[in-house]
């Protein structure tokens, strides 16, 4: 076979790329997730990501996300409002009457179903199989509702926090004697496999979903390079420090009070987390900046479409 034929052959039978939002498609965006992502109980201590992508992306933001929550209690229980038993029926409930061509619905979700309390310490019978098939139902219940553009953001290497660094300290998440390096290990390993059956389940799924759009934001490479090369993210007036945090709250074991130490003013800005498990809200800029870059129709280096 001649190399001319081999290369149109090629081209013929090549997967064509999916395409992302166009510029000027979007009008609206509705989120669903935890405290990463709740505009009123703000993980970041001060605006959260959303506020900043809708500023930066001119779009109306329709706030759906709760602190504390999972995908599901029904799978890892907490006394938080989860995706499936609040922030769905909230979103119905609402009957917003929004255009699906013109609306995208974002999902960050899993932090709190894979880490302690939940999956890392056995603190239910869920499997990161079940987690990560919720978060897919999640796509399912809103395509039938009419739904069609969706970005869902995977997890964050957690590992990288300081609620789950080998070298943590007992703080107000969990302040009691843990394995550190184990703790490291085991989220890490759930966070990877996490993501990948995530996307893995998303490429199965679209192909059965006619004219949806879904796309992947990729939330931890964009975490870990924040991580490793803070200079390229953090703008704040002190040294760049991506181990410790905004706020900083030590505990002794097993007490129920800390000594707290806190960042003030644009110092601020020079620290990746806000406390031991929460990005700062400089992170939060940037995420807010490269979602509104996904929804603007400019494309980021973070986004994948699947569909």
């Amino acid at each position: 076979m001649s190399v001319i034929l081999s290369t149109v052959l090629l081209a013929l039978f090549a997967p064509i790329a999916a395409q992302g939002i166009k510029p000027g498609q979007l009008t609206d965006f509705v989120t669903f997730g935890d405290s990463y992502t709740d505009i009123v109980n703000v993980g970041d201590g001060g605006i959260a990501w959303p506020v900043y992508a809708a500023g930066y992306a001119n779009l109306t933001l329709h706030p759906f996300a709760k602190s504390g929550g999972t995908c599901s209690n029904l799978l890892t229980p907490r006394p938080f409002p989860s995706i499936f038993e609040s922030q769905l029926p909230a979103y119905f409930n609402a009957s917003l009457n929004l255009n699906p061509k013109r609306t995208l619905y974002t999902q960050w979700i899993g932090t709190n179903d894979v880490g302690v309390y939940s999956l890392l310490t056995g603190s239910n019978a869920a499997s990161i199989v079940d987690v990560t098939e919720c978060m897919i139902e999640w796509v399912k219940v809103l395509y039938k509702s009419g739904a069609r553009n969706f970005l869902l953001q995977n997890m964050i290497p957690l590992q990288t926090t300081i609620l789950y660094a080998p070298d943590s300290y007992p703080n107000k998440f969990f302040n009691t004697e843990r394995n550190t390096t184990e703790w490291a290990v085991s989220i890490r390993e759930l966070v990877l496999s996490g993501n990948k059956l995530s996307q893995l389940m998303l490429q199965d799924l679209a192909p059965t979903l006619p004219g949806a759009h879904i796309g992947i934001f990729d939330s931890h490479s964009l975490f870990q390079d924040m991580f490793d090369n803070p200079a390229k993210y953090l703008n704040g007036t002190a040294p760049l420090n991506v181990t410790g945090a905004v706020l900083s709250c030590v505990f002794p074991l097993n007490s129920d009070e800390g000594t707290c130490t806190q960042v003030d003013g644009t110092d601020r800005d020079s620290y990746l987390w806000w406390d031991e498990l929460h990005p700062s809200e400089q992170a939060d800029r940037i995420v807010a900046r490269e979602i509104a870059k996904t929804m603007s129709g400019q494309g980021s280096q973070w986004e994948t479409w699947i569909s």
